[in-house]
């Protein structure tokens, strides 16, 4: 934090940047962290690595005392650690200047990867909390060095001065910082204490904390990660695993899947979610790097489709971005992200294979999950492809189950258009498949891979009607005159009406239309409508042979019985258009506004209807 010369250089000469250094400190504040809160993890972080570079100096001593000790009273707060500490001239270097580089600064930068802190900005974070930083300071690395203790002030300015060897006995750094009035609410002691063990807990070196000046700190870690401790059985491994992911995560997880990456120095747990999650919500993931807490929302640790998890780890060798509150996107992450991936993969194929129950409760929670992953991935397609549920005309049914009574497996292209066939499907005995939610259409078509002598079809109109008995050629002409009145009624919709007997007989009309037929009509309509002009000339160019949406009249409902019967012409085609409205209805697609206005329409002419005729 070098004061700018104020000096005037010659014209020509090369200047130095000036540093704002409050409007460095806002520029912190607002847009790097983001909370004040992370002062502390910095001031810990600082801690970390002064210890675990005394660590490397002296790695036969006894080390066993060697940890970090936090304080907070209300007036003070305290961070002090056994690390390797700082000489009057680290002071200058790494404390009083932003940026600068230097060649013992570039010597420890190779050798950063042991170390938490990437960047040299961490300790202006005090700045968030307090306008003075006091530091006290002995290096272990230079042992005949004179205590240093520095003040910086976030006006930009600082004073450094040498103590004698009783002003700190042994190596290692004390940071106290005396808090503003605005910033109490992360500097009281018992917010202290939390934030310590929030993002300390996994540390691997002794965290202490006291809010009196005489009193034994408690400790903020006092057991290792779970999955660095050793348990007698691996069921009590399992449930201690799955104790701290309900402990950390708020859930108690279906499984624990256990995640171990030497190559980058990974460990830690995967929970399964008990519930349905949502794919469109991504969940963060607990992240921790060298045992420091980096972030709770790290989403790019795992792929989209794993949304049905949710992780805890700590990594060696992950990268946090300039905030460290995030992981950097480089290849090694790419790398850790696959590997993670291949192990809940592994857990998947394991689970199919030996706990049919804990699979058939995954896949009632997460099968969409599945499917997504199934889609791009073969192997998981052979293995549970056969186990995910589907909606098809003998209810929910995984399609192991209904490939054994349909050899012939219809699937159809959207939601409506299953919800059109679905009864009269099943009373015709034809099986068919709801392709209309994400993956399934694609996953049906891929059953011949897995269960040979299995055929797949699309559902079209035509596959339908031919299932469809037809009427004797009596009953047919005897209907004539209504059937034309109703084809008359319903032309401005583009639908055809035609007789024909099929179960069941409780259903008085089939509407058989698909989306693309509707996008066909309307392209045409359109086509029609601009005709002459040039958006008339594209639509002609793309314009085919408009299909035609069908009514279909059951002769089996005695509702339909009565209305062919009908003689009276404007009563006739209130009823098609009334029947027609119905089974509008009764497919859940969207109504067209012509098409809410008929069946309000011929309600009320019914309506009407019946009561001249009770007159």
């Amino acid at each position: 934090m070098t004061l700018p010369d104020t000096s005037t250089p010659p014209a020509g000469a090369d200047r130095t940047f000036q540093v704002d250094l409050r409007g460095l400190v806002d520029l912190l504040s607002h847009h790097l962290y983001s909370s004040p809160r992370v002062y502390l993890r910095e001031l810990m972080q600082n801690a970390v690595d002064a210890l675990t570079a005394r660590h490397a100096l002296e790695p036969a001593s006894a080390q066993a005392d060697f940890g970090i000790r936090l304080y907070a009273d209300g007036s003070v707060v305290r961070v002090e650690d056994d690390g390797v500490g700082l000489t009057e001239a680290d002071v200058h270097t790494f404390l009083a200047t932003i940026g600068r580089s230097s060649k013992r600064a570039e010597r420890i930068a190779e050798q950063r990867g042991d170390f938490i802190g990437q960047f040299g900005i961490g300790l202006l974070s005090c700045f968030l909390v307090a306008d003075e930083i006091h530091v006290l300071s002995r290096s272990a690395r230079t042992p005949d060095a004179p205590v240093v203790e520095w003040r910086g002030r976030g006006d930009g300015s600082y004073t450094v001065r040498s103590l004698p060897a009783t002003a700190r006995p042994r190596p290692g750094t004390t940071v106290t910082l005396t808090p503003r009035s605005d910033a109490v609410e992360w500097t009281a002691p018992e917010r202290v204490h939390a934030l310590a063990r929030h993002f300390g807990s996994l540390l691997r070196h002794p965290v202490t904390f006291a809010d009196r000046a005489d009193g034994a700190g408690a400790p903020v870690n006092p057991e290792p990660a779970p999955w660095a401790r050793t348990h007698p059985t691996p069921g009590a491994r399992a449930r201690a695993l799955a104790a701290y992911g309900e402990e950390v995560l708020g859930f108690a997880p279906l499984d624990t899947i256990e995640l171990d990456l030497p190559a980058v120095g990974l460990k830690g747990i995967a929970c399964v979610l008990p519930e349905t999650a949502p794919a469109s919500r991504r969940h963060g993931h607990r992240v921790h790097v060298k045992g420091m807490l980096l972030s709770e929302q790290a989403e790019e640790i795992l792929p989209d489709w794993a949304f049905f998890v949710r992780c805890v780890v700590d990594a060696e060798n992950l990268r946090p971005t300039a905030s460290r509150e995030s992981l950097y996107e480089d290849d090694t992450l790419a790398a850790v992200r696959d590997a993670l991936a291949d192990r809940l993969r592994a857990w998947i194929a394991r689970t199919a294979a030996s706990d049919p129950d804990l699979l058939a409760r995954f896949l009632r929670a997460h099968h969409l999950a599945v499917k997504s992953l199934a889609v791009h991935d073969d192997e998981i397609l052979r293995m549970l492809l056969p186990w995910l549920p589907f909606e098809t005309t003998d209810g929910h049914a995984t399609l192991d189950e209904f490939a054994r009574t349909h050899r012939t497996v219809l699937v159809t292209s959207s939601v409506e258009e299953f919800r059109q066939v679905a009864a009269i499907a099943s009373a015709a005995g034809l099986g068919v498949v709801n392709g209309g939610y994400t993956y399934d259409r694609e996953l049906v078509h891929r059953l011949p891979e897995i269960r040979s002598g299995t055929a797949v079809a699309d559902l079209d109109p035509a596959t339908l009607t031919a299932h469809l008995d037809s009427v004797d050629r009596e009953t047919e002409l005897a209907a004539a005159a209504y059937l034309a009145q109703a084809r008359d009624a319903l032309a401005a919709f583009d639908c055809d009406v035609a007789l024909r007997t099929f179960q069941p007989a409780s259903a008085p009309a089939l509407l058989v239309d698909s989306r693309e037929a509707r996008h066909e009509r309307t392209r045409s309509r359109l086509a029609r409508e601009q005709e002459g002009g040039l958006w008339g000339d594209i639509l002609g160019a793309l314009r085919q042979e408009a299909p035609q949406a069908q009514l279909i009249l059951n002769q089996l409902n005695p509702l339909v019985r009565t209305a062919v019967a009908i003689d009276e012409p404007e009563l006739a085609r209130t009823s098609a258009e009334a029947l027609y409205g119905q089974a509008a209805l009764l497919s859940r697609r969207p109504l067209r506004p012509a098409e809410s206005s008929l069946i309000n329409r011929s309600f009320l002419d019914l309506l009407a209807h019946a009561l001249r005729k009770d007159r």
